[in-house]
């Protein structure tokens, strides 16, 4: 059965994309710990980030890398955080969270609730540095 980041990729559910190439797709967090939370996934459905293939990791993060620098570019933080945790969807994701300190990488924090046209807005943000 596909995971939800597939049917993502595969627009059977709607996403804010922020980039995407042949292998790699990077959207924002629904559930972000701060503005800007962007997940990056490979597009083949891989459930623990070590079981990728060497080209397939060193690619996504060089892809991550991209759009951590246009979140830099875009949102006002310190500096842009990457977190692997892979314990909540059965597919490799790497967080890029804009950080204000440490504590800003915390998935404790409380999730933030943004209206769709604030996640419109902070999806165009991003995408114009990419």
């Amino acid at each position: 059965m596909a995971t939800i980041f597939t049917k993502i990729i595969n627009g059977e559910i709607p996403s804010y994309k922020i980039a995407e190439d042949d292998k790699y797709y990077a959207f924002l967090d629904i559930n972000p710990i701060a503005e800007g939370h962007v997940l990056v996934v490979p597009k083949i459905e891989n459930d623990y980030i070590f079981n990728l293939e060497d080209e397939l990791l060193g690619g996504l993060m060089v892809f991550a890398k991209k759009v951590a620098k246009a979140i830099d570019k875009s949102i006002d933080c310190k500096r842009v955080g990457v977190a692997v945790v892979g314990l909540e969807v059965p597919h490799t994701h790497v967080h890029l969270i804009p950080l204000q300190g440490i504590d800003s990488l915390s998935f404790s924090n409380p999730k933030l609730d943004f209206t769709e046209e604030e996640f419109k807005a902070i999806q165009k943000k991003i995408t114009e540095n990419i």
